[in-house]
């Protein structure tokens, strides 16, 4: 896996209203349900980029509102497999 260095604010944490240990998995779960609602990365891809196991991604994609309607037959088909 490939490392970024992104340059922040320094009160980012608190306009998120996070720690600052969740300052970057909460960056990496913006990031990840964005470019998959854009529908640049697949939902097993930004499950990866967000560090969670597909099913909780597409539960944390509701909780923010997003829609996992983008899914393809393929994905959803593979993840009927894997139930």
């Amino acid at each position: 896996m490939s490392t970024i260095t992104v340059q922040i604010p320094d009160d980012l944490d608190l306009a998120l209203n996070v720690s600052p240990d969740a300052l970057a998995p909460a960056l990496l779960v913006a990031a990840a349900v964005k470019l998959f609602e854009l529908g640049k990365i697949s939902a097993g891809k930004a499950a990866e980029l967000a560090g969670m196991p597909k099913p909780l991604f597409l539960i944390t994609l509701a909780e923010w509102g997003g829609s996992a309607s983008t899914l393809s037959a393929e994905d959803i088909a593979q993840d009927v497999a894997n139930a």
